[in-house]
């Protein structure tokens, strides 16, 4: 397991190991993204969008056009009852 300690000023040194893994160097930037509460994914944000294709999964549904535009009306409605507008 690779570790890294943090320091007063909150930073930590990334390991050689991890950067060549990751592909990042001097300047480019990481995200940390919540997986689940408590747990960090340290991701490359330099990454071209074409990369990122798979990351998530495959969809557990397709949803058509037409479906998404329903769902998307439907929340909208419930939004504006819930903030007391009306259409």
């Amino acid at each position: 397991m690779t570790t890294a300690t943090l320091t007063s000023k909150g930073q930590i040194t990334i390991p050689a190991d991890v950067r060549r893994t990751l592909g990042v160097q001097t300047g480019d930037r990481v995200e940390f993204v919540e997986i689940q509460p408590g747990r960090f994914e340290l991701v490359a944000a330099t990454r071209s969008v074409r990369e990122l294709k798979g990351m998530l999964g495959k969809p557990t549904q397709t949803l058509s056009i037409e479906d998404m535009n329903r769902v998307i009306a439907e929340q909208g409605a419930k939004a504006g009852l819930r903030s007391g507008r009306s259409k």
